[in-house]
């Protein structure tokens, strides 16, 4: 079949080059039509309860993540050039296009019994001019005693302020948000180059952008570096013009299908698959690697090129479809979980990683039969004398010390399970930013003075109309939100309790003692004096349904994790018990923090199933080329071995399991695996040869098989430790864990399973295995014919 596939493809070239061309221009013109996801990404599935209540939640209240807040600490904040600053900056904001309102302190109101009206009417409490000390502060003393505003737009304990700035949910989820944040940031640089007081920034808008512009950066820098690096690698390696330029064609074209597949698809770029461009470089560059290795080795017994790329694609056509099948494989998995972000990096990924094998295949012979036959200094590296020493010793130690390979083996294992024990599972909304970075430091500023700013969403459902307006019903939820208040994580609440309260202050005219609850008496005074007024109707539809059956508390958490919000919700399950009677109430716990952590939970948990998908996948994949259950548990060992390894380490350095690093696993194990294929297959092929003496077989398969091995894993560390300069800690992690991975099945392949085919040599004794198999029509990169030392000889035997 393959040597058939191998005519067609020399013979057809400029067909297939063509029809090559064709699929890349379609896919091109779809590629410049990709954009970066603006909205927040669908993580947990439609059919999750809290995704449910969540979207219930935004079509009665409208969106939740949508204010960005700006912070100062100063004591000068009530001196006149300072307050007046402030005030300017609140007013420049409001002008920006997409910015619906703007709470400060100076845009503060009050309430004053108007008695001839009968109503509440709000007026400023500060006025819009620079104001004197002395009216400033006699200001101030109206605005301390007013309990409504303490602990949400300024802390009297330590002297900080905020402003809140709510964006237009239309404009939050496109890539206007990106020049309306630009011009907020903007102006409060100015603030602080007139003042010379810092102006920190958060909420989930200035987070969402400063990702999705980092995520756009990283992306087109990853994709030079990678380029790069590899293909550094690949010049010093096979020393060729040719090969570079024909690489770079390969690695194009791939990105090109892939960003072209993401539109094509309906999808945006998102922060999992914008790394999938940088990885289809390093996958392309070790088919190119792989496939030129053998042209040459080909080229180098005849000096025919035209037979040597027909005797490429037929001797490891099939090899190269199973290494990039099983890589694929460890990344398409994804794509059956049922988290929507999962699902679009799954699928992009294990298409284009497949599709790999399609541009290679068809692009390196076309194009290498159009220019000159290689000439010698493009073949040197062939007989390279340090690799060879390099395989000697390597030889050396699976046969002369082949148990001190199994005690190593078993002693890391060992302490890698201890490492597993310390393992913890949690995630953050921020988990993949630096902590000296200024969008870090600056939400630990609001935590540490205002408890936080991620939206956090109490519903109320008094499962009555016209219920929550019920004097009994208001003192329960005043109840509540006292208990809520011995929470150092979250913020004060804001809910129509609150109003109330404040317009009985300003209907009394009374100081902090009156901020509280009408009584059975006052509260059909205060309501009549509420009833017609527009701030109290925009009040109840802010904190209120329609129906006035479910009452709206919310409130900002700190950035606990997963594992502390879990625990708080615990420790509030038992006083929501105390205070509503489930069969009166439903009570609902809802807001974007809730449902990210929740995302977060529900991803480890796919993943999970997703890892255990990709086992059974890839051993099918094994069983298939060599027919034996016997060579699955022997390719699976050796890369098994790597991902308990590097979750070990995991424990011992603190590195939490997250949706960013739990990638790693189904990943590494994808690409590791290819080099077992390549091993066994060599030792399945040379067992012909060699009568089935099985220690000559594997003195040959790890010499001619460990070539490719050490080149593919040398492009492929290099490929993925330029993931270690990302500003995100999951890109880091991701980078430098799955080279760490990548690294030990390397060793594992070349040492450990060798030795286990040497110490269970009666077991896999090939007599007892079929005779013929896919994968004795393999054939793996190497120098031909090696002659194992006489030294070994014994050993054989």
């Amino acid at each position: 079949m393959w040597q058939l596939i191998a005519s067609l493809l020399i013979r057809y070239r400029l067909w297939f080059l063509t029809a090559l061309l064709a699929v890349t221009a379609f896919l091109f013109y779809h590629a410049r039509q990709v954009q970066m996801t603006y909205s927040n990404p669908q993580i947990i599935p439609t059919s999750n309860p809290r995704y449910a209540d969540y979207v219930a939640f935004k079509k009665q209240f409208g969106e939740d993540g949508n204010v960005l807040v700006l912070g100062i600490l100063s004591d000068s904040l009530f001196t006149p050039s300072v307050f007046y600053a402030w005030q300017q900056l609140a007013d420049q904001i409001s002008r920006i296009s997409g910015v619906e309102q703007v709470l400060s302190i100076n845009r503060a109101y009050g309430l004053r019994r108007d008695t001839a009206l009968k109503r509440l009417v709000p007026f400023a409490l500060f006025p819009d001019y620079r104001m004197s000390r002395r009216l400033l502060d006699s200001l101030r003393r109206q605005f301390e005693q007013l309990p409504f505003y303490q602990g949400l737009l300024y802390n009297p304990q330590t002297g900080a302020t905020l402003m809140a700035v709510r964006i237009q949910s239309q404009r939050l989820n496109s890539r206007a948000r990106e020049a309306t944040v630009q011009r907020i940031t903007d102006y409060g640089a100015l603030f602080t180059d007139q003042t010379g007081i810092r102006v920190h920034y958060s909420g989930m808008p200035l987070i969402r952008t400063v990702m999705t512009t980092r995520i756009a950066d990283e992306m087109k820098l990853f994709l030079l570096l990678a380029a790069g690096a590899t293909l550094l690698v690949l010049l010093l390696v096979l020393r060729s013009g040719y090969a570079v330029v024909v690489s770079l064609l390969v690695v194009a074209i791939a990105v090109i299908w892939t960003l072209g597949t993401i539109h094509w698809l309906g999808y945006e770029v998102t922060i999992l698959t914008g790394l999938i461009p940088p990885l289809v470089v390093v996958i392309s560059i070790t088919n190119c690697i792989y496939l030129l290795n053998k042209y040459h080795l080909e080229y180098v017994k005849h000096g025919n090129q035209v037979k040597a790329l027909a005797r490429m694609v037929e001797k490891i056509g099939l090899a190269t479809l199973f290494t990039n099948l099983t890589a694929a494989i460890g990344f398409g998995v994804f794509f059956f979980t049922q988290s929507q972000i999962l699902k679009e990096f799954g699928l992009v990924a294990g298409l284009n990683i497949a599709a790999i094998f399609l541009i290679s295949i068809i692009l390196i012979p076309g194009f290498y039969s159009y220019v000159p036959e290689p000439k010698p200094r493009h073949i040197n590296y062939l007989d390279n004398r340090w690799l060879r020493k390099l395989l000697r010793w390597l030889e050396h130690l699976v046969f002369y010390r082949r148990r001190w390979i199994f005690i190593g083996t078993a002693a890391m294992v060992g302490l890698a399970l201890i490492g597993i024990l310390r393992l913890k599972t949690t995630g953050f909304i921020v988990d993949d930013i630096p902590h000296d970075d200024q969008v870090y430091t600056d939400l630990k500023f609001f935590e540490q003075h205002f408890h936080g700013v991620m939206p956090f969403e109490v519903l109320v459902d008094t499962r009555k109309k016209g219920g929550v307006l019920q004097g009994s019903r208001l003192k329960k939820i005043d109840q509540f939100q006292d208990s809520l208040s011995h929470f150092d994580e979250f913020s004060r609440p804001l809910s129509v309790v609150e109003g109330i309260k404040f317009a009985r202050q300003a209907y009394f005219q009374g100081g902090p003692e009156d901020y509280r609850l009408p009584n059975e008496l006052e509260r059909p005074f205060l309501l009549s004096y509420l009833g017609g007024a527009k701030d109290s109707s925009r009040l109840l539809a802010t904190f209120v349904d329609s129906s006035r059956q479910v009452a709206r508390i919310s409130l900002a958490v700190a950035d606990v994790g997963t594992l502390k919000m879990d625990t708080l919700l615990q420790r509030i399950a038992p006083i929501v018990a105390a205070i509503f009677d489930t069969s009166a109430y439903r009570i609902t716990f809802t807001g974007a923090s809730v449902v990210f952590l929740e995302g977060s939970r529900y991803i480890i948990d796919g993943l999970t199933d997703s890892l255990l998908l990709a086992f059974l996948l890839i051993a099918l994949c094994m069983g298939y080329l060599f027919r034996s259950w016997r060579m699955i548990v022997f390719s699976l060992i050796p890369n098994l071995i790597p991902l308990v390894i590097t979750a070990g380490l995991m424990g011992f350095f603190g590195i939490p399991l997250k949706p960013s690093t739990v990638l790693i696993f189904s990943i590494a194990f994808g690409i590791a695996i290819d080099n077992a294929i390549r091993f066994l297959a060599k030792y399945q092929q040379e067992l012909h040869r060699h009568h089935w003496d099985i220690g000559q077989t594997v003195s040959v398969a790890l010499y001619e098989a460990g070539i490719s091995i050490i080149y593919t894993s040398l492009i492929l560390f290099f490929g993925f430790i330029i993931f270690t300069l990302s500003h995100f800690g999951g890109t880091f992690y991701l980078g430098l864990l799955t080279s760490i991975t990548l690294v030990v099945a390397m060793v594992n392949n070349l040492l450990l399973l060798p030795s286990l085919l040497l110490a269970m040599r009666h077991w896999v004794d090939r007599r007892r295995l079929p005779q013929v198999t896919p994968a004795d029509h393999l054939d793996v990169t190497g120098p031909e014919d090696h002659v194992p030392e006489p030294h070994l000889a014994e050993e054989r035997n």
